[in-house]
């Protein structure tokens, strides 16, 4: 799962979703001097990964990444998934995604003192080019994979090529997600209670 998701998938609480959302940013042996709530968020977003992760359906997605970008399967079935997330957003969600996007970026800045850098650096563009919300478009997704492709990974890399994948398994990947989330979302209330 990628960002969209792990803010959705949190709790109902600024601090949860903030704190889910920094396990993509920062290692747990780094977290300590967080408040509890971050670093519950923290805690959430690797059982996310965690289930993701071992789960057959993604499983399967990857498998749907060609072989010269495979390697990097896990990275666009996250980033795929989020694009899906936003496009069946209200099976998923109540609120409206562009009101959920404000508030996830409201809430980001209302915790702006416990952020490392590296999210500090890429919020102002977060908000900006409201990355959040444009998941919802194949555009957007090919935005994501090409800064990704340039700004996280050292090396050349075939990142940016991955769109080619998602329009090539367009309605296989879909399917995958929607079977998917549901269990996820099934997953972590059982872990709750």
């Amino acid at each position: 799962m990628n960002y969209l998701a792990h803010l959705h998938l949190a709790p109902d609480d600024a601090a949860a979703r903030v704190g889910n959302l920094l396990g993509d940013f920062l290692k747990p042996s780094h977290a300590g001097h967080l408040p509890q709530a971050l670093q519950q968020g923290m805690a959430l977003h690797r059982r996310i990964d965690s289930h993701t992760d071992s789960h057959p359906l993604v499983a399967h997605s990857k498998q749907r990444i060609a072989a010269e970008r495979r390697r990097y399967a896990g990275i666009l079935v996250d980033i795929f998934y989020d694009h899906f997330l936003a496009r069946h957003w209200t099976e998923f969600a109540s609120m409206p995604l562009a009101d959920f996007t404000a508030r996830s970026y409201a809430e980001l800045e209302a915790h702006r003192q416990w952020l490392p850098p590296r999210l500090l650096d890429i919020l102002p563009r977060m908000q900006t080019e409201d990355w959040l919300l444009s998941y919802a478009e194949v555009d957007g997704i090919a935005a994501v994979l090409r800064s990704f492709s340039r700004h996280r990974i050292q090396r050349d890399n075939p990142v940016a090529a991955g769109i080619d994948d998602l329009l090539q398994h367009y309605s296989t990947l879909e399917q995958d997600f929607l079977d998917f989330y549901p269990q996820l979302q099934q997953a972590l209330v059982t872990d709750r209670s």
